[in-house]
């Protein structure tokens, strides 16, 4: 009898555990290719009908002033914005002026078109390892502020910022200082509709800011309306738009410790300044929070006043850090311990110096993706920042895995746009201030104007790629001339032409008597 008991048990036993090695063998199987640390393999994007009969380049739509600047937006509504998934908009920042704090329900990469400013963005849970310099008495005891890291910007540098994160920016230049960002709401963190979305922690900034320059939503419109209340068309509401001012100011006393009066300004119903506000206290930069970081940048050390080194010794990334980080070749181990949550990089500096492809009498192409900036592979966006000179040509290709939002920085040139059908649906000359959307796999070409032509182009992947039709590493040169020969019907000396002709890679020299 004992024997047979423990038979059957030994026999339950071996059923059980051969349930859970299945299970831990399932799990491993799943996540093989997944290593912990690393972000998940990225999901499909919404998808959006992309039937472009014809492309237009795009100005402004809305436009709203604040105290001390105005925020522009491209119509969300054009087709091309909805193929791709994107919003777009232009902040423009007048000296001390402070872009109030916020966050969308969507990846952000932003360009700093013009001008310099300071950067700061809160993770939640992060410490807030920087002190300012200057004290304030808090219950007869002096206290320093203290606060998470402040980045600076300079023209050329490239931010991301994942969905719900929030941040601000301050104009400390000497000019207006411009930023241009797109806006990823098809991309899979924005578990809302692919509506632009801004939601501000303080002021009250207009309706259209928040919404990216869209009406209200008719179902919100009649709430409203049934409630009693007014529907604004106006450019300023008189209600507090930021999230704080739909809390009732008793419960958001209690939950800051605060007396009420406070909680009501912190709701700045009658705050009419908008989305940037004039900052009308100095502001201070905080003192060395890390090592100073030895970095040369555009291969020039700087001889900068010691204020400003201080400022330099806060810069996230280095140039040593992001050669290491290309050095290595491949992908992270994903052990976790290479980059945590707090310390990621958000910007990137696109300097002339760390150009990828450059040709002296033609231009620069510098990309910025998840090699360089790995904090992209979790928004799954990426960036490339073009210069032409006179009358070169970015090389015909098309992109592989993306869609390319371009935005023309500097000078003018032609862009021309084919689809599927061998029909151009753009071409135009394009300038400063104008936005085209390239179509995942559709072939497009640039030529810079007499002026030269400048962009920065964001990608919906990111890892972007490229297929090139002419130059040296192109689709021509990678087919036997036989299969040219045959294919176009021409000679295979033609075809042998039309594989070597070029040698330059992506940008190409103007050729001798070409005309714009």
């Amino acid at each position: 009898m004992a024997y047979t008991s423990l038979l059957s048990f030994s026999v339950c036993l071996l059923v059980l555990f051969h349930g859970c090695f299945a299970q831990i063998d399932l799990v491993t199987n799943h996540h093989q290719d997944q290593p912990w640390g690393q972000p998940q393999q990225p999901q499909p994007r919404h998808q959006s009908q992309c039937q472009l009969q014809n492309l237009n380049a795009l100005q402004p739509k809305h436009r709203f002033r604040s105290e001390a600047g105005e925020t522009e937006f491209w119509d969300q509504n054009e087709e091309q914005f909805q193929c791709a998934g994107v919003a777009f908009l232009r902040h423009k920042i007048q000296r001390k002026g402070l872009l109030l704090p916020s966050f969308t329900s969507a990846p952000m990469l932003f360009y700093v078109e013009q001008g310099e400013g300071i950067h700061g963005a809160v993770f939640p849970g992060c410490p807030e390892t920087y002190q300012s310099q200057s004290q304030q008495n808090i219950q007869d005891r002096p206290q320093r502020d203290q606060h998470q890291k402040l980045r600076r910007l300079k023209e050329g540098d490239v931010v991301a910022l994942p969905a719900g994160v929030a941040h601000w920016i301050f104009n400390n230049g000497r000019s207006q200082l411009v930023l241009v960002a797109l806006v990823d709401v098809g991309n899979d963190a924005n578990q809302l509709d692919e509506n632009f979305r801004k939601f501000f922690l303080a002021g009250n900034p207009q309706g259209g800011v928040v919404r990216g320059g869209q009406s209200r939503d008719r179902n919100q419109r009649q709430s409203r309306t049934q409630r009693g209340e007014r529907e604004e068309e106006e450019s300023q509401e008189s209600g507090g738009n930021n999230v704080l001012s739909g809390f009732h100011d008793n419960l958001l006393a209690q939950a800051f410790g605060i007396d009420t009066r406070l909680a009501r300004k912190l709701q700045n119903e009658r705050d009419n300044r908008g989305a940037i506000v004039r900052m009308e206290h100095e502001f201070e930069w905080p003192e060395e929070g890390q090592r100073r970081q030895g970095r040369e940048e555009e291969g020039e050390e700087e001889r900068e006043p010691k204020w400003q080194r201080r400022q330099e010794s806060q810069e996230e990334g280095s140039e040593e850090e992001e050669r290491e980080e290309r050095g290595r070749g491949r992908r992270r181990s994903g052990n976790g311990l290479e980059e945590t949550f707090c310390s990621m990089r958000l910007k990137h500096r696109t300097p002339a110096s760390s150009a990828d492809v450059f040709n002296p009498r033609g231009g620069r192409i510098t990309t910025v993706n998840s090699f360089n900036l790995p904090i992209l592979q979790y928004l799954q966006l990426s960036a490339e920042r073009g210069v032409l000179y006179n009358n070169a040509i970015y090389a015909p290709h098309w992109n592989m895995n993306a869609h390319s939002i371009v935005y023309i920085t500097r000078g003018n040139g032609r862009i021309q746009i084919v689809s599927e059908n061998g029909e151009a649906i753009f071409d135009e000359q394009v300038e400063r201030g104008q936005v085209i959307t390239v179509p995942q796999n559709h072939a497009v070409v640039k030529k810079a104007g007499r002026r030269g032509f400048e962009w920065i182009a964001f990608k919906t992947n990111a890892n972007a790629k490229i297929s090139q039709i002419a130059g040296r590493v192109s689709i021509m040169r990678g087919l036997p001339v036989d299969v040219l020969a045959n294919s176009f019907g021409i000679s295979r000396e033609e075809a042998m032409r039309l594989k070597h002709n070029r040698q330059e890679v992506s940008v190409f020299s103007p050729r001798q008597g070409s005309q714009q």
